[in-house]
């Protein structure tokens, strides 16, 4: 058909131009044709072959016509365009065509490699050959370009074959034959100075055709007087000119697309068949070749579904087939946003994530290399950061410059790229890598501020982050808090609560001004129409700030000289206390009062104020709060104070509802101790043991049976199921206790013999978890063994009745049996109804107590073993007694370990007691140790006014003084 447009084409000279480009389109249509037939690709019959050539001799016959017509100045010398159109016409000329039929497809695929190029004739005067040399089976045919149709004729090849059955070693050759030229090769395509393939053909006055560059090379060998001469042909040239091969340059243009397409083809085949790695290895090492010459190529590769084939071949074990795919994916998306979309879609980042972490170096550099291109679009940043693990491993990687200081730097320029996504700073910083975050927090626009601000209040950081961004990002914080909008300040009080959250950052945040600004949020500041509530976020951070444990007592909070523990602030906290609805605020205010509370000038300021605004009802109240927090926070500060207005809290608690019997719980077998049981207990243990009214009230209310059974549980399952179970344990213990100093008021004394109270005791003296336990319970038995001498009575003696039965009626024995009485106490004891410790068998338990470590626990025991020495009991008895559970060396062990004033005392009026009631052998024991006299002499000369009497008077019983005169002292 375009042979027949040619012949109808208009001769006029006006289009000589387009006379000569239709015919150079036709002449290689036909030369494709005429090669079609020569190999066997496109057969033909006899007759239309016939009218083939026929037609081919026409068109060289007008060609002819043509050239008469184009007028000299179209390329500037008539004599050249007639060489250059015979040149590409004399071949067609002598063309002889054979027809050849469909059985020539079953010739060999002999084809053409760079090493079978052609040579240089010898000295041809003209260039004839424009057609192809030597080829049999030609590509082109789209039938066999077919994916399928490859794959079979790569399945054919000896190098499949070979790969299948012989060592995969060695040079690869097949496939480049197979590949390399897929289109017909022809020998006028070759430079005859370089031998390559041209680029941009020209033609000299001789009418051969150079490569621009050689030939021009080749003319600077002459000087200008020198002749000239072909290189090729020997003619001497008349000068230097040449022209565009305008013809051959097109020719070659389309042979080099054709043949691209057609080697792109073949290796998407051999991607499909995939029959070894070295195939895969071969056809991906080509595309690059084809993409590094034609960037256009690019293009082509990602039309004909290469890509997928790709990605699959990165799970390939090989790591040259995974480095060559991941640097020809580098290759397609290089400088090209829309490849990179396109190539993203495709491929999965995780796994290009997972090679991060290959053991071979060069994986990982190509990884990165990948990556790094694919992060310069910023579409895709959100998308690689959004893959699980890939800012952690890229922060890794960034870190470990001393190891792979080529991949550090790779991954710093990626993390940096995925800086463009909000997301991926966020995801850095919970990673570790906080700079972006901190960077955009202090130094981006309003909006960036805000975000970073908000997410800063959302990620969880490491104790070593939070202080590091406290010092970096605070000040910047503070700002937005005092100056921004609604927005900005809900993100920044965000931030800031979890920052303050960290104990150590208190100092940091303080350090910088945050207290006055919290404080000017609380008391003055009032924004309207704000959706947020500000103070409760003031106040939650303010409490976090005191809990760092500030100095407030100077710590400024506004220009006009107040500090944290004036009255201004107890006084603004106990208003908003009063008019607050809020649980979260009230267990904030509370807390800020705790640690004022702490300081003993204040706390009076706190109680003053408590009792003259009511608020210690209101307090009580919060102990009922289903807020736990709340509750505990009300609870301990109560515990805090109660020291100093202990029997007000006591009547106001007993007047509240369903108090103050709700703070003692029994616990479950199930159910751990929580810390609201524990604080609670601990209140109801603190408050004045003798305030009747509240003891009453828990008698009343059954509380003694609860504690027990709570107690009886702990002790079966021990403290330890719960971090809080041993402060309850305390609490309870201290409950009873309370009610052993009320002993006289006989409801409770019927109580604590009912539930033999010095059993309880006792028992846990030997509680070994605590020793807050071992000292309550001794003190409840110095309060048992006190009443002891009250109730201790000789037994009642019954009158004799009138009348008399003979003697023969009497049965057993005549005399009257005795009811054995207390040594030391002369009537009738027993544990539970007197609390006589020496029946309980507590003295022994006791007397353990004194080796504690714990001055306290000594001091409690010392404390009940001193009542079994009182004048109203039978003291020589005792210290027999005593002496016989060897409480001499107990108690002179305790006065050699322990330097407290309140010990020495105790510990001297016992020793006193020994050498005047317990005889030569107590003397003897006490006179011959060695330590007590130092010790008595220290206590002469730095003692406390009792002390050093007491000293004073055992070192006359020893001869260590003058016997002046005797002090009268008594315990």
């Amino acid at each position: 058909m375009a042979i027949m447009e040619l012949k109808m084409t208009d001769t006029c000279p006006e289009n000589a131009m387009e006379i000569l480009q239709s015919i150079s389109k036709s002449v290689n249509l036909a030369k494709d044709l005429v090669e079609r037939c020569q190999i066997g690709i496109q057969p033909f019959s006899d007759p239309e072959l016939r009218i083939i050539i026929a037609q081919l001799e026409e068109v060289i016959k007008h060609i002819g016509e043509c050239l008469s017509l184009i007028p000299p100045s179209t390329f500037g010398d008539q004599q050249y365009a007639e060489v250059a159109v015979r040149s590409l016409s004399k071949e067609m000329q002598n063309a002889h065509f054979e027809a050849q039929t469909s059985e020539t497809n079953e010739q060999d695929t002999k084809m053409l490699s760079l090493e079978e190029q052609p040579k240089e004739k010898q000295t041809p005067k003209e260039e004839t050959d424009l057609y192809s040399i030597d080829f049999e089976v030609s590509m082109e045919n789209p039938q066999l370009l077919n994916t399928p149709q490859l794959i079979e004729i790569l399945k054919s090849t000896s190098w499949v074959s070979k790969r299948k059955h012989g060592s995969m070693s060695g040079s690869l050759t097949t496939f480049p034959q197979v590949g390399e030229y897929m289109e017909p090769l022809y020998e006028t395509f070759f430079c005859p100075l370089t031998k390559k393939i041209m680029d941009d053909p020209v033609t000299i006055r001789s009418g051969v055709t150079y490569e621009r560059k050689a030939i021009v090379e080749w003319f600077k060998k002459f000087n200008d007087s020198e002749e000239i001469f072909c290189p090729i042909t020997g003619q001497k040239l008349m000068s230097k000119s040449f022209n565009a091969n305008i013809a051959l340059k097109s020719t070659l243009e389309e042979w080099k697309e054709r043949n691209q397409a057609a080697r792109i083809k073949v290796a998407r085949a051999a991607l499909s068949l995939a029959s070894s790695e070295n195939m895969v290895l071969e056809a991906v090492k080509d595309v690059q070749s084809i993409c590094q010459r034609n960037p256009y190529s690019k293009v082509q590769v990602r039309s004909v579904g290469i890509l997928p084939l790709l990605v699959q071949c990165l799970e390939y074990k090989d790591k040259d087939v995974r480095c060559a795919v991941l640097e020809l994916l580098r290759q397609l998306v290089e400088d090209d946003n829309d490849s990179k979309e396109m190539i993203a879609q495709t491929t999965n980042i995780s796994t290009i994530i997972k090679m991060l972490s290959s053991s071979h170096q060069s994986i990982r550099h190509a990884s990165l290399l990948y990556l790094l291109d694919l992060s310069r679009s910023q579409s895709l940043c959100e998308r690689i950061g959004s893959v699980t693990g890939a800012i952690l491993m890229l922060i890794r990687i960034k870190y470990r410059r001393s190891i792979d200081a080529f991949a550090s730097e790779k991954a710093d320029e990626i993390l940096r790229n995925l800086e463009h996504s909000p997301n991926n700073i966020k995801n850095m910083a919970e990673n570790g890598l906080l700079e972006p975050l901190l960077k955009n927090l202090t130094e981006g626009c309003e909006e960036m501020m805000m975000e970073m601000a908000s997410y800063l209040g959302e990620i969880v950081l490491g104790h070593d982050s939070k202080t590091y961004v406290a010092e970096r990002a605070s000040p910047a914080l503070i700002k937005m808090v005092h100056r921004g909008n609604t927005l900005t300040r809900r993100a920044a009080f965000k931030a800031l609560a979890q920052l303050s959250s960290y104990q150590p950052n208190g100092k940091i945040l303080e350090e910088a001004g945050i207290v006055q600004i919290m404080v000017e949020e609380m008391f003055i500041r009032n924004i309207q129409n704000e959706p947020m509530n500000s103070k409760n976020e003031a106040v939650a951070i303010l409490a976090n700030i005191l809990d760092a444990g500030i100095e407030l007592e100077n710590l400024q909070v506004n220009s006009h000289g107040h500090t944290m523990t004036s009255d201004y602030v107890v006084c603004n906290i106990m208003y908003m206390l009063k008019n607050s609805t809020s649980d979260e605020l009230n267990n904030n205010l509370i807390r800020i009062l705790l640690f004022i509370a702490k300081i003993p000038r204040c706390a009076a300021t706190i109680v003053s104020l408590v009792k003259e605004t009511e608020a210690s009802y209101t307090l009580i109240e919060f102990i009922n709060n289903p807020h736990e927090e709340l509750a505990i926070a009300a609870t301990t500060l109560l515990t805090v104070l109660s020291p100093l207005m202990g029997n007000v809290l006591a009547e106001r608690l007993c007047k509240t509802r369903g108090q103050p019997e709700d703070l003692v719980q029994s616990p479950t077998d199930t159910t751990p101790i929580t810390e609201k049981q524990a604080v609670s207990a601990k209140f109801l243990a603190q408050l004045p043991h003798q305030n009747l009214t509240l003891n009453l009230a828990l008698l009343y209310n059954n509380t003694v049976p609860t504690i027990l059974e709570a107690i009886s549980q702990i002790q079966k399952r021990g403290t330890r199921s719960s971090r809080f179970e041993s402060a309850y344990l305390e609490g309870l213990v201290g409950i009873l206790v309370r009610f052993t100093t009320t002993l006289y008021e006989p409801q409770i004394l019927f109580s604590a013999r009912t539930h033999n109270f010095t059993a309880v005791f006792t028992e846990l003296l030997i509680q070994p978890s605590s020793d807050e336990v071992q000292r309550l319970s001794a003190i409840g038995l110095e309060n048992l063994s006190t009443e002891s001498i009250r109730l201790s009575k000789p037994p009642q003696i019954k009158r004799k009745k009138l009348f008399y039965l003979p003697k023969y009626l009497f049965c057993g024995s005549s005399r009257r049996r005795k009811i054995p009485l207390c040594p030391i106490h002369g009537g009738v004891c027993s544990s539970q109804n007197t609390f006589c410790i020496v029946d309980a068998k507590a003295v022994e338990r006791l007397l353990v107590c004194l080796g504690n470590e714990n001055a306290e626990v000594v001091e409690a025991a010392l404390s009940t073993i001193c009542t079994l020495l009182d004048d109203k009991v039978d003291v020589e008895k005792s210290v027999s007694m005593l002496s016989e559970a060897n409480a001499v060396q107990h108690v002179l062990n305790v006065v050699k370990e322990h330097k407290e004033e309140g010990l020495w005392q105790k510990s001297f009026w016992v020793i006193e007691k020994f050498l005047n009631k317990g005889g030569d052998k107590s003397a003897s024991d006490i006179s011959n140790d060695r330590v007590l006299p130092a010790i008595l002499v220290s206590a002469f000369h730095h003692g406390a006014g009792n002390t050093r009497q007491m000293a004073e008077k055992i070192l006359r019983h020893l001869n260590k003084m003058p016997n002046l005169y005797t002090s009268n002292y008594t315990m």
